[in-house]
């Protein structure tokens, strides 16, 4: 027998943790609003039933006025789930119970599961489960999905509750609502009884949506001009009884019932207005002065770290495992082996130059991203979205914005995708396009090659500030932007800031492991193909005869030709200009090309090699005009795929890309040549 288990829940309620205990995936997991944009799914482990799980989207109701309440309430109302497991956040029971009263007025099977009872417990405050189970008519289970505590009686209850209702209908318990409301509510079930049957819909809850004008809901059920017409009668009558609109009529009645049931079953051992320890760290973290440079500071450090001594040292052990130890045996066994020279060339400089110069980058990424998971899992970065609401709301944005753009220093494909979350359309566009300029790590290589070669004493500051650069950029474009194409007021941003908690060290290595791993699988097809691509293009010519000189070869030929565009940007050498062309396909395969065109296959002599060669042709002043152009312009094949597909527009697509690697021209142009009138070199 098979089951389907939806699970839903408030946006940091520790849904996905629970899905990622439930399952083993290695999801990502992050203590702050937007990161699921998307239903997950997986298959439930130690179960005999093949049971698979769908983790929906975090939401705080079943209102139809973000993507993810519409993706979370059309998978249940259309693809019936056998149980919804809600995940409530017991610590913060009250506002977590008003998705439950939806979900349990849906009539489907809901089984509650009460998350974070460990932090009940050290409040000292007490949870009544029997009392609340009755009050809310479903099952109501305790866990702590960070401990790993309570999930397989969650499981195994919510399995009992599939079966039964298998078999007996579903019985759906009845919050009443005002006496007026309930005679409304009534009238409405029987005008629309036919319709909601039709699509196999609880009557009560397609009546109260209606009442609530849920425009989602008169689509689907396509009701005659009558009666549309009665039920507006309804609403007006209910206005005028109530002084209000019906949405907070019923909004109003729930929390009512909320208040009513937590009275009953939950008992506050602090009911005063004592200050939390997060409340405290708020007060300095998120102050009006300070909030902003502690966020810049935290951030520096995360990048002193990574990029000083600890990364410093990871890289000369993996280039010297790479270059020295995995080419030379390859290159001897082609040798023994009798391999044609264009084979050995093929390996050795091709793949081993392409793919490992990238490889020696990623402990010092694996790093980086360990510490944003740390920042990201303790809820920091939720703040560091509310610190910037202030900041984003001149550019005609909000905090909400600042999700996207946050995930986009991972990659700018899902951060792209996540845009979804924001409710404006002009807001939507906007954070595209701003997006790309975060510094995603893929663009980290090129960052570490060249600021190894030309600023080794003050690395990480250099590469720090290409970061606060894209930021800067971002900020500039946003104005300019907002003032123009996207005129208007931004809309509101209402942000819940989850209390600090303390990371399990599970939870970052997942959270790393899943980031890291997307660079493995991409190192592993994309550049592995785009190397082999690279040295076949800079072997031959056009008419496919292998030329000695490289610059004689088809990507020679096609650099001389693009050169000319990069010269004002002092980059104008022919290998630099087909690093940035070849750098389209993914941003790591700049530093692929650059170490293939300068033979790295050839069992490096020197693990200093490359940047010897760069120092050739590139100055500090150059180095740094070259990074800036490649932080900003055209992100990758799989970032312009997500936009089209989140822009639904080829006009919008062309033009942010265009508009993207235009400023890029911009800002190289004018970091070279003011640089040149200060005298930089």
């Amino acid at each position: 027998m098979s089951y389907t288990f939806a699970l839903a829940g408030n946006p940091n309620c520790g849904k996905t943790t629970m899905f990622n205990e439930i399952t083993g995936s290695t999801q990502y997991v992050g203590n702050w609003p937007g990161v699921t944009v998307e239903k997950k799914e997986g298959r439930a482990r130690r179960f005999k039933e093949e049971i698979k799980v769908v983790d929906l989207p975090g939401i705080y109701s079943l209102s139809p006025y973000t993507m993810e309440e519409i993706i979370a309430r059309d998978y249940i109302l259309d693809e019936k789930p056998d149980v919804v497991i809600n995940i409530v956040d017991a610590s913060n029971i009250e506002r977590n119970l008003y998705l439950t009263t939806q979900l349990v007025e849906l009539g489907v099977p809901v089984v509650v599961a009460l998350n974070m009872m460990d932090v009940v417990t050290t409040r000292g405050d007490q949870i009544n489960l029997k009392k609340l189970s009755e009050l809310l008519g479903v099952p109501v289970v305790p866990a702590s999905a960070s401990k790993g505590q309570g999930i397989h009686d969650v499981m195994q209850k919510a399995l009992v509750v599939a079966q039964t209702a298998a078999t007996v209908e579903v019985e759906v318990p009845k919050l009443r609502f005002d006496a007026k409301m309930e005679k409304c509510l009534d009238e409405v079930q029987n005008l629309i009884a036919a319709y909601a049957d039709r699509h196999h819909y609880h009557k009560r809850w397609v009546a109260l949506k209606l009442l609530e004008e849920d425009q989602e809901i008169k689509k689907k059920l396509d009701l005659p001009a009558n009666v549309e017409k009665d039920i507006q009668n309804c609403i007006a009558q209910l206005e005028n009884e109530f002084d209000n609109d019906t949405e907070t009529i019923i909004a109003d009645g729930r929390y009512q019932y909320i208040a009513d049931v937590v009275a009953e079953a939950v008992k506050k051992k602090n009911t005063g207005s004592t200050l939390t320890v997060s409340d405290k760290i708020d007060k300095i973290v998120t102050n009006r002065i300070f909030a902003i440079p502690i966020f810049l500071l935290m951030m520096w450090m995360v990048f002193r770290v990574t990029f000083g001594a600890v990364g410093s040292w990871t890289i000369d052990f993996v280039d010297g495992l790479v270059n020295d130890t995995i080419a030379g045996a390859l290159s001897s066994g082609l040798e023994a082996a009798g391999a044609a020279e264009w084979l050995h060339a093929l390996v050795i400089d091709g793949i081993i130059g392409g793919v490992g110069s990238i490889l020696v980058f990623v402990p010092q990424i694996m790093i980086l991203f360990f510490f944003m998971a740390l920042l990201e899992d303790s809820g920091y970065m939720a703040r560091a979205a509310f610190i910037m609401d202030r900041a984003l709301r001149k550019l005609g944005l909000t905090g909400k914005s600042f999700i996207p753009m946050l995930m986009g220093f991972g990659c700018s494909a899902p951060a792209v995708m996540a845009t979804r979350t924001l409710e404006n359309e002009k807001d939507r566009k906007l954070t595209i396009i701003l997006t790309p300029f975060m510094s995603c790590g893929a663009r980290m290589p090129i960052y570490l090659l060249f600021g190894a070669a030309f600023f080794a004493q003050n690395q990480s500051t250099m590469i720090f500030s290409i970061y606060i650069l894209g930021i800067v950029v971002a900020i500039i474009s946003g104005i300019i932007l907002k003032k123009t194409l996207f005129k208007g007021e931004a809309a509101p941003f209402v942000m819940e800031l989850p209390p600090y908690r303390i990371p399990t060290l599970k939870g970052l290595f997942i959270h790393m492991w899943d980031r890291g791993k997307a660079f493995l699988i991409k190192a592993g097809t994309v550049i592995f193909s785009a190397a082999v691509i690279i040295w076949f293009c800079q072997t031959f010519s056009f008419t496919l005869q292998m030329v000695e000189d490289p610059a004689d070869s088809i990507l020679g030929v096609i650099g001389h030709a693009i050169a000319p565009i990069f010269a004002p940007l002092g980059f104008g050498d022919w290998r630099s200009a087909v690093a940035i062309f070849t750098g389209l396909v993914a941003k790591e395969v700049v530093v692929a090309t650059l170490g293939i065109l300068h033979g790295l296959g050839e069992v490096a002599e020197d693990s200093m090699e490359l940047h010897t060669a760069l120092q050739t042709y590139f100055t500090p002043l150059k180095a740094y005009a070259f990074m800036a152009f490649t932080l900003l312009y055209f992100p990758c094949i799989a970032a312009f795929g997500a936009m089209k597909r989140e822009l639904n527009s080829w006009k919008w697509t062309l033009f942010a890309v265009g508009y993207q690697t235009g400023i890029a021209w911009i800002v190289a142009f004018l970091i070279y040549n003011v640089g040149r009138l200060f005298g930089l070199t």
